[in-house]
């Protein structure tokens, strides 16, 4: 996956993104179980939206991203708020020199971009590698039935005042599995610059994901949909359009 061209537009396409209820679900799950949360670890930060309001909220936070381009533009959200957050370079898959944290979140479809069972019980394990006992990991993933029927050969389109962009969401092989394809058309002056982005995710069936948490050392404290305070039962979540996981090393 690229965010460096994307990363100029992220902002604007992502203007109406529910940050706030991200902040609020996990300021709750945090003092539901959590115990003494101080330090925070946002995996896939992206432009430190999410970061930099639970930073306001007094958490201790770092913020990594694969993307440099996206960290550039956090850290300058960050400065802008005089908030003292530490940005790092690092891919998921493959996290080096972390430790001591009491919570981790990812959220956004950062982990629908773990796309093999391998390197998504991988990434897990590096999780559960940085946390402190007891420590929290809360993460949002697409339920299968909405990329199956609310994602997969649909069109999307947008027209902004100096920007426009079409998506194409094309099925892969596997149940789950979609690629992106984004062309964007951005204003420069007196022409419009085009560039090209895929991006490859897949979520997985929920037994997937109980069966690499539990491997890597986690357990399952709650499973919560589309934001809401309410735990929902295994039978109805797929029926869903986000699912969050709250789990506890």
């Amino acid at each position: 996956m690229s965010y460096n061209k994307m990363s100029y537009v992220y902002d604007l396409l992502m203007e109406d993104a529910p940050y706030d209820a991200w902040h609020a679900f996990t300021t709750y799950a945090l003092k539901k179980y959590g115990t003494k949360t101080k330090r925070i670890i946002d995996l896939g930060c992206g432009t430190g939206q999410i970061t930099c309001l639970l930073s306001q909220s007094g958490y201790d936070l770092v913020g990594v991203d694969l993307a440099a381009d996206m960290l550039s533009h956090a850290e300058q959200r960050a400065s802008a708020n005089n908030l003292d957050i530490q940005w790092i370079e690092q891919d998921l898959r493959s996290l080096d020199g972390l430790s001591q944290f009491d919570a981790a979140v990812s959220y956004c479809d950062v982990i629908n971009y773990i796309t093999t069972e391998e390197e998504l019980g991988q990434v897990f394990s590096n999780v559960e590698e940085l946390l402190e006992p007891n420590g929290l990991f809360l993460f949002d993933v697409h339920a299968l039935g909405y990329v199956e029927s609310e994602l997969k050969d649909q069109v999307f389109s947008e027209m902004y005042e100096d920007m426009g962009y079409v998506w194409f969401c094309e099925p892969g092989e596997q149940i789950g599995e979609v690629f992106h394809n984004l062309t964007f058309f951005v204003q420069d002056q007196t022409q419009y610059d085009r560039f090209d982005e895929i991006h490859h995710q897949r979520t997985f069936p929920i037994p997937t994901y109980e069966k690499l948490l539990k491997e890597s050392g986690f357990e399952i404290r709650g499973l919560y949909a589309d934001f809401g305070f309410d735990p929902i039962s295994k039978e109805k979540i797929e029926d869903q359009q986000r699912i969050f996981f709250v789990c506890q090393k």
